[in-house]
């Protein structure tokens, strides 16, 4: 544990935004601070001896909500001079020192290849009374400086284990490749030995995470490169595991292979999360995809032969520069031919820095704002659909915590839509069998079957 000899740095509080990714990031920053200061974590940043925000810089009009947020932060440090206040992430990333020089009370800047640092940068802000900021991209991996994690934080029932970061893709829209940097796959020792660990610390259902996760190329125990499928495989046949999944894929990675491996691996549950952005093969192409309609929906077609319960969710962008209404109307006859379980769709907004952002953004926002109503709308109507599909089935239903309802617990299908049921809360942490009886239209509602 770092020498304290100032001010106790007791508790600890992380707002978090954005993807799996950054909640696995927050998590292992938990790790290091209750590593280095022993601290535990509060519900609210009145109550913090430091604060760390954990950003996302995907969606729009991200730098705003994070100097919002710091406004409040601000005021608690007029408070109390001593509190710590840091930035992380990727809108850290990206905004870099620019960050203290717009907010001056921000004392740690940092980002997502960097956060390993925390504890010695938090150490010197404390020790000289600094500011300091970190946005290196070292080669080396931030994973082999992080704590072994042996206790299993935050992992309870089900965990996330990254295995790689970075994006080669370049879509004109997306800054991840300039927050996250190129892609990088930790070793496949170290990837089965967190998910050993945290098999071993209780937990039965595991999400592999990757902004890319299908492109994982990196050298197994025998010497050789494994893809991701060989990973798929060798994560399954792990004690103790009973439930797997793995987010994002990207089209252009998917196989037959990996199709096939919803088939003959029991434990890999029937969800899949495919973003397409459009429907139109002339705004794919100026997206960079690499991909079409036509390619993407033989993906579909290929899912569906290997696992025909599969659920799939996917990712809209409308309003890119360009679209035109035709361009539009295929994305909602793609999102109708597919019959999507679930999609996040949002309003195109430039991201700095991006190939896009340097496009005249010529569709107005009322037609922007019209065309993502539209599409909100067919899409609540295709997860209604597939929830009322559900209705009467007995389906296994891995309980994860106390619902909002009193009674309740609420649980995940395998093909992880929520359900709502009156259970008893030994069940948290199980695999029960449960009769769905009514659907919300984006949940579901049933019974416990007794036997």
């Amino acid at each position: 544990m770092i020498n304290q000899r100032l001010h106790s740095l007791d508790t600890l509080y992380i707002k978090t935004y954005g993807c799996q990714m950054n909640e696995y990031d927050s998590s292992r920053m938990i790790d290091l601070m209750q590593q280095a200061y022993g601290m535990r974590l509060v519900a609210k940043p009145e109550d913090a001896d430091v604060i760390l925000m954990n950003t996302c810089s995907v969606r729009e009009k991200a730098e705003e909500k994070v100097y919002s947020e710091l406004g409040r932060y601000r005021l608690l440090k007029e408070q109390r001079p001593s509190l710590i206040i840091g930035v992380g992430g990727c809108v850290a990333q990206q905004e870099g020192e620019r960050i203290q020089r717009r907010a001056p009370f921000v004392d740690a800047v940092f980002g997502p290849q960097s956060y390993h640092h925390l504890p010695q940068m938090i150490a010197r802000i404390r020790r000289e009374r600094v500011r300091l900021a970190d946005v290196e991209m070292p080669e080396i991996e931030k994973f082999d400086h992080l704590p072994d994690n042996k206790d299993g934080l935050k992992q309870g029932i089900s965990s996330y284990v990254t295995i790689m970061e970075g994006c080669d893709k370049f879509c004109t829209f997306c800054v991840v490749p300039y927050t996250r940097g190129a892609e990088i796959s930790r070793p496949v020792n170290d990837v089965l030995t967190e998910c050993r660990r945290v098999l071993d610390g209780g937990c039965v259902e595991i999400t592999l995470l990757g902004q890319n996760v299908n492109g994982y190329r990196a050298i197994g125990p025998d010497g050789e490169e494994w893809d991701f499928t060989m990973l798929l495989y060798a994560v399954a046949e792990l004690e103790g595991l009973q439930r797997l999944r793995f987010t994002t894929s990207h089209p252009i990675e998917m196989n037959d292979d990996l199709a096939l491996a919803f088939a003959e691996l029991p434990v890999l549950m029937p969800f899949i999360h495919l973003p397409v952005q459009s429907g139109s093969d002339r705004v794919l192409k100026a997206m960079h995809r690499g991909h079409d309609r036509a390619q993407y929906l033989r993906i579909i077609e290929s899912l569906r032969q290997h696992c025909p319960d599969i659920a799939i969710s996917s990712d809209f962008i409308v309003g890119y520069p360009g679209e035109t209404d035709e361009d539009f109307e295929q994305t909602l006859s793609l999102a109708r031919e597919v019959g999507y379980d679930s999609a996040f769709c949002f309003k195109y907004s430039a991201r700095p820095g991006t190939p896009a952002a340097e496009y005249a953004d010529d569709v107005p926002e009322a037609i922007k704002d019209e065309r993502l109503q539209r599409l909100l709308q067919l899409m609540k109507e295709l997860s209604h659909q597939a929830c009322e599909r559900q209705v009467g089935r007995e389906l296994p239903v891995l309980f994860e915590k106390q619902g909002r309802r009193e009674g309740d617990l609420q649980g995940r299908t395998p093909d992880f839509k929520i359900v709502h049921c009156a259970a008893n809360a030994r069940l948290i942490g199980q695999i029960v069998p449960v009769r769905i009886s009514k659907s919300y239209g984006q949940s579901l509602r049933g019974e416990v079957v007794v036997r």
